[in-house]
């Protein structure tokens, strides 16, 4: 078999969405003959941990670690957090942003470039540098953000003449929370140099949806496809799940005030006070982290009794919880790139086979998945009057014991049809260095 090096910062014991795109494609390579040689940091301070993702991981492959310095346990210091804290308020925030979470911010956007990882780039060359003079790999994947390893695998290819893919499950100055980061102008530029010299290096470009392939294409980069994330079904082999007996409206995976579904909070709020039966059935299940303001407004909307907050779980609970769910909530990022912007989870909530309510622009990638595969219905966040329609349609079919969707087509978003894909394109980038 041909060998690729795969560069990550996710990897197990790491939780979340994040780690699930290079390890679901390492489980799958070898069927379609490719061998990973995985590179990740040594004990690395990951935001989640799950120890379930370790049985994803094929027998006998190799994996390379070396060791990495974060400055978050700093952050968590200064800022008065505990261990056991939210670490990265840019995206969910634990409460309102000091002083001293702002100034950490600019610290971060300005000066840790191209994130906060940075410190891992010298030792992780010298590192590869050492092994790639020994053994031998035919090309180079990384995956990002972090864009710490876009960078490495940038430098490491042009080091040794090994082709290499450079894969994007965020784009890198176009992401939506780049202007969170309070860039200034000589980081901004830093930043951009490093992206067009990604470009300029990269064999082949992949990114996880097709308007996102529209906007890094105008920025220059080349010969780029759509690797979307997938599902996997192994984490479905397992006898179903019951549906939920109370009304019960899921979200799994991070919630953050970019994300802030305040219509429908307050719809559901006035539907509770409308309607003492819907506010006797309703559960809004909440797993993952959520930002202070959306709790505060569940609060004030006199949903305090409704709602569950589950924290982090499990992979395995996560899946189950969203094969029981009456609703599956999907708020896209309020951003100008929404459009583009695909959440990892579309593919479970499609593969568990319950209905979808999405918010965000409605002539998004998500959305048309959505409509092509029957799934679900996409909604603007402030589209007041068909989302109380639509919130009453589904509570009917609720207590009708009807609430079904006639969902098909999502077979072809699974993870090992990504990767075969992906391995022809290893293939395709190999053929031109031959």
């Amino acid at each position: 078999m041909k060998k690729v090096l795969i560069i990550t910062y996710y990897w197990p014991p790491s939780g979340g969405i994040g780690v699930h795109r290079c390890l679901k494609f390492v489980k799958y390579l070898r069927e379609f003959g490719w061998e990973p040689v995985v590179y990740a940091p040594l004990e690395a301070q990951y935001p989640y941990f799950d120890e379930t993702n370790f049985s994803h991981i094929p027998e006998n492959i190799t994996i390379l670690k070396h060791k990495i310095f974060e400055p978050f346990d700093l952050f968590k210091k200064l800022s008065g957090r505990k261990n056991s804290d939210q670490a990265n308020p840019v995206y969910v925030r634990d409460r309102k942003l000091s002083k001293i979470d702002n100034f950490a911010i600019w610290i971060r956007g300005n000066f840790f470039i191209p994130d906060a990882r940075c410190f891992w780039i010298k030792p992780s060359l010298r590192y590869l540098k050492k092994y790639l003079a020994k053994n031998t790999v035919d090309a180079i994947f990384t995956d990002g953000p972090p864009h710490t390893n876009t960078v490495i695998g940038c430098r490491l290819s042009k080091a040794t003449g090994i082709p290499w893919l450079m894969d994007f499950q965020d784009p890198w100055t176009q992401v939506d929370y780049y202007e969170m980061l309070k860039i200034g102008k000589r980081a901004d530029r830093l930043h951009h140099k490093l992206e067009k010299e990604a470009f300029e290096t990269a064999k082949k470009t992949t990114i996880v949806s097709p308007c996102w392939k529209t906007d890094i294409e105008k920025i220059g980069a080349q010969n780029v496809d759509v690797l979307y994330w997938g599902y996997d079904e192994d984490d479905f082999a397992h006898e179903s799940e019951p549906l939920d007996e109370e009304f019960s409206i899921v979200h799994a995976g991070q919630l953050g005030y970019d994300r802030r579904p305040d219509t429908l909070i307050k719809i559901l709020g006035d539907i509770k006070r409308e309607n003492p039966e819907f506010g006797k059935k309703l559960k809004l299940k909440f797993a993952g982290t959520v930002d202070y303001a959306i709790v505060e407004l569940i609060k004030r909307e006199g949903l305090d009794e409704n709602y569950l907050a589950l924290g982090n779980i499990s992979r395995p609970d996560a899946i189950k919880l969203t094969e029981k769910a009456q609703l599956l909530l999907l708020p896209l990022n309020i951003a100008d790139n929404a459009k583009g912007r695909i959440p990892g989870k579309l593919f479970e909530n499609l593969r568990a086979k319950r209905p979808i309510l999405c918010l965000g622009p409605t002539d998004s990638d998500v959305a048309g998945i959505i409509k092509q595969t029957n799934s679900g219905r996409t909604f603007e966040y402030n589209d007041h009057k068909s989302l109380y329609d639509f919130i009453l349609q589904i509570f009917e079919k609720y207590k009708s014991d009807n609430n079904k969707v006639e969902s098909f087509g999502f077979e072809r978003f699974n993870v090992k049809t990504q990767t075969e894909l992906l391995a022809g394109y290893l293939n395709e980038i190999t053929k031109k260095n031959g």
